[in-house]
This record gives C-alpha cells, sequence and structure tokens, in this order.
C-alpha cells in the first residue's frame, strides 16, 4: 500500500516474502515446519524455567543465566516466527512499516541480548575455576540477578539508536521485504535516497555488540583452559572439563554460523538469497532449539532431576497396571 503524494509515493506497508525461490506448493510444509519448531523452541525453553522455578537445587548462579538464556531464546522466537508462518499459511504477509521497525528493533534487541548472556556464562565460569575459593561469595544469585537485569536493560541501547535511524528514513519503492523477518538489512535496501550513513552505522554497532562479547569469551576460556591444564586430579580436570564443554557447545552453536554468514560477501564462494536466507535462519533458530537438549545431556543435576522423574514414574506404573488387572 502506497500513500500519493506530489511527486513520489511513500509506502506504508511491507510485504515479508520470506524465501523468494519457494513454490507456493511448498507453502503450508513450510509454515509447519516453522510451527513445529516454535512449539518445541518454547516447550523446551519453558521446561527448562519451570524446572528452575520448581527444584530448589537449580537456584544457583549458573541456572540463573540458563533461565534468562531461555526467556531471550522464547522472546526472539515469538517476535520472528508468528509473522512468516501466517505468511506461509495463510498469506497474510502484509506488515505496516510501524511494525515492521517493531519487529527490527526486538530482533536485534534479543540477538544483542543472547549475546551478552553468553558473555555472563563465561564470566561465571571464569570465576568458578580461576577462583573456586571466592566464587560463592562473589558470584551469589543477588549479583547474577543484578548482572542479568543490566543486560536486559542495556542491550537495548544499539538497537534503539539504529531503529531510530531506520524510522526516519523514506521508503518509496518496492515494498518486499526478501527475508523471513524485518531487520537491518532488508529495511535499509527499501529505503529511498542514500542511506550508507546508516547501514555503516548499523553494521558497526551489530559487529560491536558482537565482536566486543565474543572477544571477551575468548579472553575468559583462555584463562579457564590455563587454570583447568593446571588441575592435578584427573577426576577434577574431567570434571571441569565436561563443565566447560557444556558452554562451549551454546557458545559455537550461537557464534559460528553468524560469522559464517557475515564473512561469506568476502569468500569466494557465492550464494544466493535463498541459501542465505536459510543460514540466517540456522542462526538464528539453531540454538534456541538445541539449547535446552544441551543442557539436559550435558548437565548432570539436570539429568539427575529427569532420572528421578523417570524412576518415580515407573514405580507407579506397575501399581497402576495391578489395581486395574484386580478390577
Amino acid at each position: 500500500i502506497m500513500s500519493q503524494g506530489n511527486q513520489t509515493a511513500i509506502v506504508t506497508e511491507f510485504f515479508i516474502v520470506g524465501f523468494p525461490g519457494l513454490q507456493p506448493l511448498y507453502y503450508d510444509l513450510m509454515a509447519t515446519t516453522f510451527f513445529i519448531i516454535y512449539v518445541t523452541i518454547v516447550a523446551g525453553n519453558i521446561l527448562l524455567i519451570v524446572l528452575f522455578v520448581k527444584q530448589h537445587s537449580l537456584q544457583k548462579p549458573m541456572y540463573i543465566t540458563m533461565v534468562s538464556l531461555a526467556l531471550s531464546d522464547i522472546g526472539f522466537c515469538t517476535v520472528a516466527l508468528p509473522k512468516i508462518i501466517a505468511r506461509y499459511w495463510f498469506n497474510a504477509g502484509a506488515i505496516s512499516v510501524h511494525v515492521c521497525l517493531f519487529q527490527r528493533l526486538l530482533i536485534h534487541y534479543f540477538g544483542t541480548l543472547s549475546s551478552v548472556i553468553l558473555l555472563i556464562m563465561a564470566l561465571d565460569r571464569y570465576m568458578a575455576i580461576c577462583f573456586p575459593l571466592r566464587y560463592s561469595t562473589l558470584m551469589t544469585n543477588r549479583v547474577m540477578g543484578l548482572l542479568h537485569g543490566l543486560a536486559w536493560v542495556t542491550s537495548m541501547v544499539s538497537p534503539s539508536i539504529t531503529t531510530i535511524m531506520s524510522s526516519q528514513m523514506s521508503f518509496c519503492g518496492p515494498n518486499q521485504i526478501v527475508n523471513c523477518f524485518c531487520d537491518s538489512m532488508s529495511v535499509s535496501s527499501l529505503a529511498c535516497g542514500n542511506v550508507s550513513m546508516q547501514v555503516n552505522l548499523s553494521t558497526s554497532l551489530a559487529m560491536f555488540v558482537l565482536l566486543l562479547p565474543f572477544s571477551l569469551i575468548m579472553l575468559s576460556y583462555v584463562h579457564i583452559i590455563t587454570a583447568v591444564l593446571r588441575i592435578d586430579s584427573k577426576e577434577g580436570y574431567l570434571k571441569t572439563f565436561s563443565t566447560c564443554i557444556t558452554h562451549v557447545c551454546i557458545i559455537g552453536v550461537y557464534y559460528i554460523p553468524r560469522f559464517f554468514v557475515y564473512l561469506t560477501p568476502y569468500l569466494p564462494i557465492k550464494i544466493n538469497t535463498d541459501m542465505r536466507i536459510g543460514l540466517i535462519l540456522i542462526y538464528s533458530l539453531l540454538p534456541p532449539l538445541v539449547n535446552p537438549i544441551i543442557y539436559s545431556f550435558r548437565t548432570k543435576e539436570i539429568r539427575e532431576i529427569f532420572h528421578t522423574w523417570f524412576q518415580r514414574r515407573n514405580a507407579v506404573s506397575p501399581k497402576f497396571k495391578i489395581m486395574t488387572i484386580s478390577k
């Protein structure tokens, strides 16, 4: 939809295209896939949150970080997926410019927030391994709660700046968002006139909020690895190493696909638009999807809770069967 001015037409509504090369025959399949992914992500992360609330043994600094990341993952998927699901199921891809800008704000907010939460996770492991005697006094639940509260507030700064700049752009040409959601590059590419300054600032801020936490995470893990190698006890070495592997898996799932997408323009590999969108979805949706699985299989306390739950269930089942037969 465009409103006619004296000389130009001003776009007031965008249309979420999704995958431009996808045939209409597969729209229902794509919508169903996105819906299943969304339900799985929400259910898995809500389960982690419920475990944290119900199990007193999990109410520790490390699990506060897990809950914060779970909430961030739920928030991101709730912002990103419903519209593309509606687009493929009901052809409801139209989105007003203002709503698109709001989605853009939240997409980049939750992306920034996840990066900061991973930094807090690395800081927690650094304190636990490098300063084990002081860890319980330095990293209390209150301190961890304050850190995450600060993360949730400050992560809004960079996306707010770039979204305000985007809101000042004029849109008078094509109105198709060639992506599954509104993000910085998709919106900027539809702007009229020269927006190179806004694009460069957005890119610089995006790289800053990505690379600064990543650099600090890598620095902390250099110290962690050094401390682990100094452990004399083989049992202590393996236990500490196992804990680190959990966090490295989560960090790797978040950062590696992102760096690959960011570096593809500078590599001899050429990828088409559909593949680029697919890679964006991988680095956006894979971490929220696999994080609960990583926690469940790699965290001893959560494994023990599930083991106890299954034991109780198996103990109740035979009694139920005996009562049923006797009747």
